[in-house]
């Protein structure tokens, strides 16, 4: 049987965002004064304002933070009737995840989340080329990138959580990432079905009682 989309999908489909940002900013560079612009996939942790050397925000940047992950209801059903039929079990996904622009002044940043942006218009399903190369995807697999449906107020909330101030972002979700089990259990074998039978009901007995004779003269009397 062909491969199947794995647990990684959930990292690749991120490193598969952040691979077509920096494609595209490669290609039209939206920082004014030339400076290099880059896309990086970032935790909670990252946005820590007192980092080290290694801090993965330094601008001009646009961040890719991943936020939420739900089981996707509609495809839920479907994939379960061909997990029945196949022996294995699949779960698709949902990947919310926040843009974030990051640079020396917030004309940059616009600049910065309108070329991010245009990218994910232009190019709003991932499949074939534009997955990560290193992932474990299916023949045929296909994520599509949209604007989530999401009030600024969620937005807010979001960053109450994080450890720093509000940024303008924009909200995307990743749908669907499904994770597929790889090993296809074989349903048992069954040998023979008794319908009907009680467990611990044993044979009936015979009658106590020995059928009459007509030719017992003795049996006739009654004697």
């Amino acid at each position: 049987m062909e491969g199947m989309a794995d647990f990684d999908s959930l990292a690749y489909t991120g490193r598969s965002i952040v691979r077509l940002l920096n494609y595209w900013f490669a290609e039209q560079n939206p920082h004014p004064m030339g400076t290099a612009t880059n896309a990086v996939l970032i935790r909670t942790e990252d946005f820590k304002t007192d980092q080290n050397n290694d801090a993965l925000l330094v601008p001009p940047t646009v961040s890719v933070f991943f936020y939420r992950v739900d089981v996707n209801r509609t495809m839920r059903a479907p994939w379960s009737a061909v997990g029945h039929q196949e022996g294995r079990a699949h779960l698709p996904l949902d990947l919310h995840f926040l843009l974030t622009p990051w640079a020396e002044n917030a004309e940059y940043e616009l600049r910065l989340l309108g070329r991010a942006m245009q990218c994910l218009e232009v190019h709003p399903i991932l499949s074939g080329p534009l997955l990560d190369p290193s992932g474990s995807w299916a023949p045929g697999d296909a994520i599509q990138l949209s604007v989530a449906e999401i009030t600024t107020e969620e937005v807010m909330r979001t960053f109450d959580s994080l450890p720093v101030d509000f940024k303008l972002s924009v909200a995307y979700v990743a749908r669907v990432v499904c994770i597929s089990e790889q090993a296809a259990r074989p349903a048992p074998m069954i040998g023979r079905v008794d319908a009907g039978l009680r467990p611990g009901v044993g044979s009936v007995d015979p009658p106590l009682l020995a059928p009459i004779d007509p030719a017992d003269p003795a049996e006739e009397s009654g004697e």
